[in-house]
């Protein structure tokens, strides 16, 4: 497992958005019943999930960056690089980066580019941002994911994710003082199988056969091009990861859990995090939750949960955060931050876009 600290490098601040609507148990009763929609929220502990098929995950990401430059109080044309994560692009080619930095009013003197990550996906990117940032520079950090490739009837998938995006702004900084980023970072593509769209792209072309919903060995009407996801699997898998990658994240930043003040680990289900914070030994208080109210929401749900449930510590207080993303790869991710007061704009909420 790689190790790496970033210096001379600070985050300047968070933005997040979502869609306004709502989905809640009464959608699920529609699809599964009152009964299994009861039962399938108390399994995932998710009470409702914003989504919204009008708005692509760049829209989010969009709005969350142009009012993040806005309370910065930037030039966008000072940003010179633009690194967007998603596992949701607005199309096959190009990059949905390159789209968006028309959009945001970027120079062209600046450097854009997509990386297909899902839950490692914040981590991964903030390390990918902040390694890219030379002396004198600013990088916007996008991330996120709308989970639309679900089986209408997946009762394994369908209760579980939500739809957000968010942008993290950096700069290099000729503070000396500046705390350094720190991360530990892996991959084991044993486990890619395990969450899963197995047709529609290069491998297995888009076809009439692979959009065909048919009857799978987990019983859940499916088509290849639907998302597949080993629950159990998943569950072993972050068990056995995240608990070593927080004590050698730790260990890398010279902290012990109680000079941390935060560990926000990517909302994969609420259980886990229970779980998690249990085996680690982290008192409950210092794992903030957002997966009740909005939902797995893939890359974007650890600053998703930062926004929304650590706003006012991150506007007025030096704060210690560990974060841990983990999942789809399988691939998982630490850093060790520790933030001066920054920028957090209230959370966005957008409306339906208009058809095109």
């Amino acid at each position: 497992m790689p190790e790496s600290r970033i210096h001379d490098v600070a985050i300047r601040g968070i933005a997040c958005a979502v869609p306004r609507r709502r989905e809640t148990e009464k959608d699920l009763a529609a699809v599964f019943g009152e009964k299994d929609a009861r039962r399938l929220v108390r399994g995932t502990t998710v009470q409702e999930r914003r989504l919204d098929r009008s708005l692509c995950c760049s829209d989010l990401c969009q709005a969350s960056a142009s009012e993040l430059i806005r309370s910065l109080n930037w030039d966008p044309r000072s940003i010179k690089h633009l690194v967007f994560v998603t596992q949701s692009s607005d199309y096959l080619l190009p990059a949905t980066a390159c789209v968006l930095q028309d959009r945001l009013g970027l120079d062209p003197d600046c450097s854009a580019f997509d990386v297909n990550l899902g839950c490692s996906g914040y981590t991964y990117g903030l390390w990918l941002a902040g390694r890219i940032v030379e002396p004198g520079q600013r990088a916007l950090l996008l991330v996120g994911d709308t989970p639309y490739q679900i089986a209408p009837e997946d009762r394994s998938a369908l209760p579980l994710f939500g739809a957000a995006g968010a942008a993290t702004a950096l700069e290099s900084t000729k503070d000396s003082g500046t705390p350094p980023l720190a991360f530990f970072l892996g991959t084991d593509g044993s486990g890619y199988r395990n969450i899963f769209i197995p047709a529609g792209h290069c491998r297995t072309p888009h076809s009439i056969a692979t959009l065909e919903r048919t009857m799978c060995p987990d019983g859940i009407v499916r088509s290849q091009e639907d998302l597949y996801m080993n629950g159990p699997e998943v569950f072993a898998f972050s068990l056995n990861q995240v608990p070593p990658l927080v004590d050698r994240t730790l260990n890398l930043a010279g902290w012990t859990i109680d000079q941390c003040d935060d560990f926000v680990f990517h909302q994969a289900n609420g259980f886990m995090l229970q779980h998690l914070s249990e085996k680690i030994g982290i008192p409950a208080t210092k794992v903030p939750k957002s997966i009740e109210l909005f939902g797995n929401t893939s890359s974007a749900s650890i600053p998703l949960t930062m926004v929304t449930e650590r706003r006012s510590e991150m506007l007025n207080q030096s704060r210690k955060f560990v974060l841990a993303g983990f999942g789809v790869g399988w691939s998982w991710a630490g850093a060790a931050i520790h933030l001066d007061p920054i920028v957090v704009p209230e959370l966005i909420e957008m409306e339906s876009a208009e058809p095109i």
